[in-house]
């Protein structure tokens, strides 16, 4: 039993505070998902339109289509959080 203690112990993933890099990569991955969803969404502007005005290259872009690449963006930005902490780059 002690053995699985020290190995579940032993095998916690290395976390980091939130700091401005942590922050720069995030908005990063946020921006690069929200350029592959520009490009990759087929029927986009089906839903209710964005309250704020946008770039040219968001033209048509709604809620929907912000809500699903912002979404793709947290979960690869965590994982690129993670990863970096791991191999020590942040």
């Amino acid at each position: 039993m002690l053995t699985l203690i020290v190995a579940v112990q032993s095998s916690t993933p290395t976390t980091i505070a939130w700091g401005p890099s942590v922050a720069m990569v995030m908005i990063l991955c946020n921006i690069f998902s929200i350029g592959i969803g520009r490009f990759a969404i087929k029927n986009y502007g089906g839903g209710p339109e964005l309250p704020f005005p946008k770039p040219a290259i968001l033209e048509g872009f709604g809620v929907p289509e912000l809500l699903a690449t912002l979404s793709l963006g947290h979960v690869l930005g965590a994982g690129v959080i993670l990863g970096l902490a791991n191999a020590g780059a942040l």
